[in-house]
């Protein structure tokens, strides 16, 4: 990409922050803006800024986004808190979101997508994690009462790290069998075990570690402010590259860091938020921006009915009843399932996962698995992007009316990618 595709992109940048404010709580998302403003200038567009996905600057991209997205999401979740109080995300990410998985692997085997076994699973995979951030005006409307809010922020915040190594056992597992001869299934297992547990150990020692030096070097008046955001970032990337060196997962250690960082840090990391707020958010707004130059035109070449049938369905059933499943004696009524169910959308970390992983598996079966998730987190980014405040606003006057019940009960707040809530007309912080 030459610098015209360089100024191009920044003052698209520049122009959106401009008006960023007045379409905060409008239909109109970031991520949606970004994925058209892509497609227009990208090579099957405009040509402005011809962007090809082979590019080692895109992987790179790719990588650093979900290193420090897995590290801040991770970070910003109250471990104490969440296991006290909050369990409806809890029962989402340990029933629901495996149930999701089984689901997905099913209907993907059930359609004639032409996908085995592992990749089918690899699939349900990829499309598991939800992304708040579609639906940012649902986690931030504090009309919506806070448990509920919540939970999907934490879903969100947890559920893409978690899927982690799920993605990478289906990738080795569907890699092995498309292995030359001479490569065999014990070899493949042996290093993707060896990634899935290396990955942790690294990531739990480097968060925790660095947390108690960041405490210890605040409190003793050797760290200065400015410097604390520099000194989380690098942990994160600590984290990974040390994993990748000893012969973990880095991707995983960045989720592990995460946690372990924010679990034993004194303070809730205010710098956490503040990444989230600025450097996560022009990651994030990069990477839609790839996907409506890069992987949109892919719509192009072998889309069928079938993998449309199988978006749609990612985004209802197969999201619907394992939600609701996970949600049985709770004492949630049937709207509230519904709700938390619906706002399940697929953005960022599907789209990481198809840069990062399903492109570089060169197999028709591969191509397919990146059709599919082109086609469900398009629908995901219009769909959620449309119905996010309307539906906020319908679920509010519901939650009202329901008086004291389950939905209302108070639980701590924990902040979302675009930092804490603002208390709204009817609720105060």
């Amino acid at each position: 990409m030459d610098k015209l595709g360089f100024v191009i992109i920044a003052t698209g940048i520049l122009g959106f922050s401009f008006v960023s404010g007045r379409l905060k709580d409008s239909w109109i998302t970031p991520p949606m803006v970004f994925a058209v403003f892509g497609l227009i200038i990208g090579a099957a567009g405009l040509g402005l800024a011809p962007l090809d996905i082979s590019h080692g600057m895109i992987h790179l991209l790719a990588e650093i986004t979900l290193v420090l997205v897995l590290f801040s999401d991770a970070a910003r979740i109250d471990l104490r808190a969440l296991i006290r109080d909050h369990s409806l995300p809890v029962r989402m990410l340990v029933i629901g979101m495996p149930l999701t998985i089984a689901a997905g692997t099913a209907v993907a085997l059930a359609l004639p997508l032409g996908l085995d076994l592992y990749h089918a699973a690899l699939l349900a995979a990829v499309l598991a994690p939800t992304d708040a951030a579609l639906g940012q005006s649902v986690v931030s409307n504090a009309n919506v009462p806070v448990r509920i809010r919540q939970a999907l922020n934490v879903e969100s915040g947890l559920n893409d790290g978690i899927a982690v190594p799920i993605v990478l056992l289906f990738a080795t597992l569907a890699a092995a069998g498309d292995s030359p001869a001479g490569t065999s299934l014990p070899e493949f297992l042996t290093f993707g075990g060896l990634q899935i547990v290396m990955g942790p150990l690294a990531g739990i020692i480097v968060g925790a570690a660095g947390a108690r030096l960041m405490d210890w070097t605040v409190r003793n008046g050797w760290m200065s402010m400015a410097f604390e955001g520099p000194a989380v970032l690098a942990a994160a990337g600590l984290a990974f590259a040390g994993a990748e060196l000893i012969g973990g997962n880095g991707f995983i250690a960045a989720f592990t860091a995460g946690l372990s960082f924010g679990f034993v840090v004194g303070d809730r990391c205010k710098f956490i938020l503040e990444f989230a707020e600025s450097e996560g958010q022009l990651l994030t707004l990069l990477t839609f921006l790839v996907f409506g130059a890069i992987m949109l035109p892919e719509l192009a070449h072998g889309l069928s009915w079938s993998v449309v049938v199988y978006a749609v369905l990612s985004l209802t059933v197969i999201r619907l009843l394992p939600v609701a499943l996970s949600l049985l004696g709770t004492g949630v009524n049937p709207i509230t399932t519904l709700f938390l169910a619906w706002f399940g959308p697929r953005g960022l970390a599907s789209v990481l996962f198809a840069l990062l992983i399903l492109e570089r598996m060169e197999t028709p079966q591969a191509h397919t698995i990146m059709l599919v998730t082109i086609v469900t987190v398009t629908m995901s980014i219009l769909a959620h992007g449309v119905s996010a405040s309307p539906a906020a606003a319908f679920y509010g006057r519901h939650a009202r009316a329901q008086g004291e019940c389950v939905e209302n009960e108070p639980v701590p707040e924990m902040p979302t990618r675009t930092g804490y809530v603002t208390a709204g007309p009817n609720e105060e912080n």
